[in-house]
């Protein structure tokens, strides 16, 4: 079996704050994805991480998103790379500290869009990772981009396209907020989220969020649950000691599943 799974950026930091770690949180949930694999020996994992309060707030700034042009933008989009590469440090060394084997991939080094969609990145690498078990490490991260010059990828991007390739059975995206919920921020949790729904409800983010937030979120894993027939998706929080850990062990179900129709 092979699982994608995310840690949120306001799970791994404090968005409120520009570039505030959790490290406590952090290393709860090495500890926790560690367990996991051993239990499990022989399951792939890829793992990613978002930018939280470090990259998202870097890239308002510059207004990376929507492209580099100018001399200024593209001095921001490698000022955005260097302060999101701050967190994937802290991630990779929560991760050794923990015993697991990461293998850093920065989608930077590879990727290309076309209009803030990615055509291509280099997967034999990630491939070669999980062959001979490690676990290959993702993150939100700046890209050049044929229209817009340079963007940002947001995980959810990076997987989206690395599923088509990859084919996971299973994506859990662990944040801060318990699920979809009906209405933000005091609603009910959604227990499934298909393509036929309409979601008026779910907005963007509290915090400084260039990539969309929830919306954005549920967006694209409607979009890759269909374009991966049979794929498991599901958006939950990771802030319970030990839901993580039992979500990849299949022991809970928490949050919200996303599938392409109701069925």
């Amino acid at each position: 079996m092979l699982t994608f799974l995310k840690l949120g950026g306001s799970l791994i930091t404090d968005k409120n704050t520009s570039r505030t770690p959790r490290p406590e949180v952090l290393a709860r949930l090495m500890v926790e994805i560690t367990a996991a694999r051993r239990a499990q020996p022989g399951h792939g994992l890829v793992l990613g991480h978002g930018s939280g309060s470090f990259g998202h707030v870097e890239a308002r700034k510059y207004g990376t998103r929507q492209g580099a042009r100018t001399p200024d933008q593209w001095r921001g989009l490698a000022e955005v790379q260097a302060v999101a590469g701050e967190l994937n440090r802290l991630v990779v060394d929560a991760a050794r500290a923990a015993g697991l084997p990461v293998l850093n991939l920065p989608p930077s080094a590879s990727a290309v869009c076309r209009d803030g969609v990615i055509q291509t990145m280099a997967v034999d690498p990630l491939a070669a990772a999980l062959e001979h078990d490690l676990v290959p490490l993702v993150f939100g991260d700046v890209a050049l981009d044929e229209v817009r010059g340079g963007t940002i990828v947001s995980t959810e991007d990076v997987f989206r396209y690395l599923a088509g390739i990859l084919r996971p059975e299973r994506i859990l995206l662990a944040g801060l907020e318990p699920g979809v919920l009906t209405r933000w921020p005091d609603g009910d949790v959604i227990p499934l989220v298909t393509s036929s729904m309409a979601l008026g409800g779910v907005g963007g983010s509290r915090f400084a969020d260039v990539t969309g937030g929830m919306a954005s979120k549920v967006s694209e894993m409607l979009a890759l649950a269909q374009a991966v027939p049979g794929v498991r998706v599901r958006i939950f929080s990771g802030e319970a000691p030990g839901l993580v850990r039992a979500a990849l062990l299949g022991e809970a179900e928490p949050g919200t599943a996303i599938g392409p129709t109701s069925a």
